[in-house]
Order: C-alpha cells, then structure tokens, then sequence
C-alpha cells in the first residue's frame, strides 16, 4: 500500500513561485508514472503534470512553461516547481499516479493533498 504527503503549499502574490514535495511510502513508487492534480472549488480535480519513471514530462496547456515537474526515485519523493502564479491556480494539489492528461486511474489512496492560495 502507497501512502502520499504532500507538503509546500501556502499564501502566495500572483507572480510568486512555490515549490510542492510529495512523500510516497511503498516499493512500487519507483516504477509508476506520478502526477500532480489540483482541485479549485466547485470544479473538477484535474491532472496538471506527470512525470515517468525516466523523467520524461507531460503537463496541461494552463501550466506549460510555469510549472515543472521532477522526482527523486531512491528518496520517494516528487516535487512541483510552480513560477509565475496566477490566482487561477488557487487549489488543493495533490499527487498520485499519473500518465497523460488524458489518465483517468488507478490511483493510489489519495493524500490529503496541500493548499496553494495566490492572491494579493
């Protein structure tokens, strides 16, 4: 059984950077696909970034050149670098498997993910 953490999010002005951490317990993490989502209020989580066990990235076009995906295979660790915010990325992320923008499961349990608030 995965068990994931997320950590690293808080208040930030539009323009800010914050950098997200996810924790993944378990043997199988270094094999699988894993991804970032977010989930703003009254909308749907959306996958925002994946990243393969090789490293190869795949991202949805509203972040694409401000966020950056990477991870640490013998430390279990993923992590978010997100520049040039925008209010519109105010949500819960979370990480999970993840695969193309298109991936629609399996998941892990999810974590209960980390807050990113971006406003003046």
């Amino acid at each position: 059984q995965v068990q994931l953490v997320e950590s690293g999010g808080g208040l930030v002005q539009p323009g800010g950077s914050l950098r997200l951490s996810c924790a993944a317990s378990g043997s199988i993490f270094s094999i699988n696909t894993m991804g970032w989502y977010r989930q703003a209020p009254g909308k749907q989580r959306e996958l925002v970034a994946s990243i393969t066990r090789g490293g190869i990235t795949d991202y949805a076009d509203s972040v694409k050149g401000r966020f950056a995906i990477s991870r640490d295979n013998a430390k279990k660790l993923v992590y978010l670098q997100m520049n040039s915010l925008k209010p519109e990325d105010t949500a819960v992320y979370y990480c999970n498997l993840g695969g193309p923008t298109s991936y629609n499961g399996p998941y892990f349990e999810w974590g209960q993910g980390t807050q990113v608030t971006v406003s003046s």
